[in-house]
């Protein structure tokens, strides 16, 4: 198992991943992701700005994330735990549908948690699909406190929840 920072080769295995997780979520009954998000672009934006990661075992990519400092302005009126300075804000945390439940996901937070202890970030910042309960309830056993919702329209007319996890007690 490896996770790495993805290269262009990864794009259309990463773009094939979030269709494949679209429809199972979708399968669920979690219309979370669909065919605008996420768009071959977004993912190209994220690889070109180096955010973004997979997760690979035998050249197979089985999960991606994505790592960025910069804050979307969808968060701008978000009453954020710490200062909105020196975090780390996770995007796109995807694992293929057929290795759901095996842990990979948490492998994957535990990197983005490591990556940015390492690099002195004061708190880690994500939101996730209200309606995604299952996703909730793994940020919220790792510790992250739920903060205001936030919209996508063109996702869902269904709120997203923010997420923070404070690393550094004495950075607010």
């Amino acid at each position: 198992m490896n996770i790495r920072q993805a290269s262009q080769e990864d794009l259309l295995k990463a773009k094939k991943l979030t269709e494949a997780c679209a429809v199972g979520m979708q399968e669920l009954g979690i219309f979370q992701w669909n065919e605008h998000y996420p768009s071959l672009d977004k993912l190209q934006q994220d690889i070109n700005h180096n955010e973004l990661y997979v997760f690979e075992e035998n050249n197979q990519i089985l999960g991606i994330i994505v790592l960025s400092e910069i804050m979307d302005e969808e968060y701008n009126n978000v009453s954020w735990i710490t200062p909105s300075e020196k975090n780390l804000y996770i995007h796109r945390l995807a694992i293929h549908p057929d290795s759901w439940g095996e842990g990979y996901g948490q492998k994957l937070m535990d990197f983005a948690e490591e990556f940015a202890k390492k690099l002195d970030f004061k708190s880690i910042r994500l939101d996730t699909f209200s309606l995604n309960k299952r996703n909730q309830k793994f940020y919220e056993a790792r510790g992250y406190k739920k903060l205001e919702d936030i919209y996508f329209p063109k996702q869902s007319a269904a709120p997203f929840h923010c997420y923070e996890l404070v690393l550094k007690k004495n950075s607010f």
